[in-house]
């Protein structure tokens, strides 16, 4: 496996607590760590992402002063074998969805394309749009007026 060329790096505040979300939810393994550095670099498919606990006085990539939640205006979509299992995994920890699950087409030319998605909140906020392709069909035309 070789890195991807975008690579998200988020800032967390309790390693330990990312990974049980990112890992024991969602699906990421742990490509490799630096548990020195409160770092981990995760995999899944062809999926990756980086998380780093905020270290005050250590080097870091923070712009501004960090409140919660974190990750305001943006949700990393990712496919996902199993979006049930996924759901399933929240429900039995406790983890409520900032989304519900649903089946949603979005227009793409002249063809519209398909997933199963549900959006759920990480430990510091970040949303992830956990989604399973449907497929593409022919453009729906809007009902008649």
């Amino acid at each position: 496996m070789g890195f991807s060329a975008l690579v998200p790096e988020l800032v967390v505040t309790d390693i330990n607590a990312s990974l049980q979300f990112w890992c024991g939810v969602v699906g990421f393994s742990v490509w490799y760590d630096r548990p020195e550095e409160h770092f981990a670099y995760l995999s899944l498919g062809e999926a990756q992402i980086m998380l780093e606990q905020h270290c005050p006085g250590d080097r870091s990539f923070v712009n501004g002063a960090l409140a919660q939640p974190f990750g305001r205006g943006i949700n990393f979509q990712l496919a996902v074998p199993s979006v049930d299992e996924i759901a399933d995994r929240c429900a039995r920890q406790g983890i409520a969805l900032f989304w519900p699950m649903e089946e949603r087409w979005y227009r793409q030319g002249n063809h519209e394309v398909g997933q199963r998605q549900i959006i759920v909140a990480d430990p510091d906020g970040y949303l992830v749009r956990c989604m399973q392709p449907l497929g593409t069909r022919s453009k729906r035309l809007p009902a008649p007026s």
